[in-house]
């Protein structure tokens, strides 16, 4: 295929590895030093042929396979495997179906599987129940979370990419220095002392419609994120927001890294974070200033489409937008 990476080890979040050996047309793909899967590949129309020789605990090895595969190739949309009867759970979960061909594994229905790329407490399932506030009527929102949230490895830039909460004695140092940036300041006009930057972020914590999230590489931390809930926002009335439909501001801080490949890695996992948190989020939007083009740029990469440009109070905006189904159609993830 024409967009094959290289891999043949692949560093789980739980501290696993999975490891891929081949002899011959014949590939064994091993999980913390046990063989899961014996398997040879074909091509087909569109996707790969997987022939299953050997298995054990096939919904693991179904799940192992299907990670290595997707990672491996990034352009392949589709599994059609043979040999093998998959259990119940595997169904369940989505890491199969049945078609015409036999079973197949879909790469937009694996990558919203939730293991193991979330990380401690989620927003999916909180009970629903409307509240008020402002004139607004929005679901109330979840407790949150606190520590690391998610974390993969990025096949592309050989590490890890996570996302953290935000402390403040952890991480206002860093904050102050990075909002007094100019660069940084010339966007988000949040210049200030250090005392000014601990108010700001103690009244965010204490906001229930919004999570700030501090994004690793390798767990050193480049940037900052601030998550929203659209309803109770001031995006709300400027567009039909969705109960559960979610917003991000963004601002990598250190300098060395930046640039598209960085943007590649983390803008991704940050959408693919908040859309596995909670399934009922079926809408990203973003609101950056209308005239910072590499910004829409690098959102358009993704899939978010400009909707408009429209006038906050404090600024000319352009509502870009990303809906879930596009996002795992296309699902730049490896």
């Amino acid at each position: 295929m024409s967009d094959t990476l290289n891999v043949d080890c692949l560093p789980l979040p739980d501290g696993g590895v999975l490891r891929v050996s081949r002899a011959g047309e014949r590939l064994t793909l091993a999980l913390d030093g046990q063989p899961r899967m014996q398997l040879r590949l074909s091509p087909a129309q569109p996707g790969l042929a997987v022939s299953v020789l050997e298995y054990d605990d096939i919904d693991e090895a179904l799940w192992a396979a299907g990670y290595w595969l997707f990672a491996r190739h990034p352009e392949c949309q589709r599994l059609l495997w043979s040999g093998l009867e998959a259990a119940p759970e595997s169904r369940a979960t989505g890491l199969v179906v049945p078609s015409s061909e036999g079973l197949e594994s879909w790469r937009s229905q694996f990558w919203q599987q939730p293991r193991p790329w979330l990380r401690g407490q989620t927003s999916a399932g909180y009970p629903q129940r409307p509240v008020m506030a402002n004139g607004v009527r929005f679901p109330q929102r979840p407790p949150k979370p606190e520590g690391e949230v998610y974390r993969r490895y990025d096949v592309r830039l050989g590490g890890w990419i996570s996302l953290r909460t935000l402390d403040i004695e952890q991480d206002l140092e860093r904050y102050h220095r990075w909002q007094n940036s100019p660069r940084v300041a010339a966007f988000w006009e949040e210049e200030g002392s250090l005392e000014q930057h601990r108010e700001h972020l103690q009244a965010l914590a204490g906001d229930p419609h919004c999570l700030q999230l501090i994004g690793c590489f390798d767990d050193d931390p480049f940037g900052f994120f601030d998550v929203y809930w659209a309803r109770e926002d001031r995006i709300g009335p400027y567009y039909d927001a969705g109960p559960y439909d979610r917003g991000i501001h963004m601002l990598v801080g250190e300098e060395r890294y930046r640039g598209p490949h960085r943007v590649a890695s983390w803008l991704p996992a940050l959408v693919h974070y908040l859309f596995l948190d909670d399934p009922r989020t079926q809408t990203l939007v973003s609101e950056p200033r209308w005239d910072n083009e590499r910004m829409i740029s690098h959102l358009q990469r993704v899939g978010f489409h400009r909707q408009k440009d429209f006038d906050f109070p404090h600024k000319r905006a352009s509502l870009m937008a990303l809906t879930r189904e596009c996002f795992f159609d296309r699902c730049p993830l490896c």
